[in-house]
């Protein structure tokens, strides 16, 4: 009998890492198939509601949520070790004050997060490299705020086997991102130019790179419907990108924003519309409640 539940419980572990380790390759899969009519959740900051921003617990809070893309920010100690930070500075996110980079990664490790409400949690700062060793076979991560350390990424990206892993993204111009990380654009590693619609050379941005690398996805950023009708973002599924959206707040999204979706219950007007407008990535607070709203659709694994 022991033998017996032994091997069901060795099956049942064999089962669910399998499942595990394979998941990551149908997001990729689904990622660079722009024709395809899913939608994939990305969690901006993990699961920022449930643990502290950019934690451990907050990606892997996000996995088992069945999250697609989990974003991140990036900062460097003063002893060059790269962590997982968005402010300029600990005060908000830890129980310590200044810059990340006045610290190195051991006095950092004193330190614990705060959670959303600011109080104190025992979750430490984690790693870029602990995140992509959590993240590997199990879901894809997009590194936001990190321009400045992408050649560093890439490194760890090489160290933990997870180049295939990761979103990189900038505002940059194509000409200023092919200058800075030509190497690691489009060829070495998935790009997604940001693109503030609001702006005069939106559209020229667009077309140029649509010209000159294709990538995989563009981030559309625009604070009014009529910015978005009056732009080229027609054109980006139709020269084999992704449309991401982010549904945060109001301002980047012309209002279809989580708030709406959830908050308000009106759901159709807010994620729906902007699934509605070419949507295949949707940045959002809620990836809980954007996927239960997905899957009801068929728009989600």
């Amino acid at each position: 009998m022991r033998r017996s539940l032994l091997f069901i419980s060795t099956i049942l572990i064999s089962v669910s890492t399998w499942a595990q380790s394979g998941s990551v390759d149908t997001i990729i899969r689904e990622l660079h198939n722009p024709t395809s009519k899913q939608v994939l959740v990305v969690a901006h900051r993990g699961d920022w509601r449930g643990a502290p921003e950019n934690s451990v617990l907050a990606i892997e809070n996000a996995i088992r949520m069945g999250v697609d893309v989990v974003e991140i920010d990036l900062k460097k100690t003063k002893d060059g070790v790269l962590i997982l930070m968005h402010d300029t500075t600990i005060d908000r996110t830890t129980s310590g004050h200044g810059k990340p980079e006045d610290y190195t990664w051991e006095e950092l490790q004193k330190l614990t997060l705060k959670n959303e409400h600011g109080g104190p949690t025992r979750q430490r700062i984690p790693t870029f490299e602990k995140c992509m060793q959590l993240a590997k076979g199990r879901v894809m991560i997009n590194i936001d705020k990190g321009y400045d350390y992408y050649k560093d990424a890439y490194q760890i990206l090489v160290k933990t086997g997870t180049i295939d892993h990761a979103i990189i993204k900038s505002s940059k111009s194509y000409d200023e991102a092919k200058a800075e990380n030509g190497d690691l654009l489009g060829g070495k590693l998935a790009y997604m130019p940001i693109v503030h619609l609001d702006r005069p050379d939106a559209n020229a941005k667009i077309r140029t790179y649509e010209d000159k690398l294709k990538p995989v996805a563009y981030e559309l950023i625009f604070r009014t419907d009529s910015t978005l009708d009056h732009s080229l973002y027609r054109t980006v599924p139709q020269s084999g990108s992704r449309i991401w959206f982010n549904s945060l707040w109001a301002d980047q999204n012309g209002g279809h924003d989580d708030e709406l979706s959830q908050e308000e219950g009106k759901a159709e007007a807010g994620w729906g519309w902007l699934i509605t407008h070419g949507a295949t990535m949707i940045q959002t607070d809620r990836p809980k409640e954007l996927i239960e709203y997905l899957r009801k659709k068929g728009l989600h694994r």
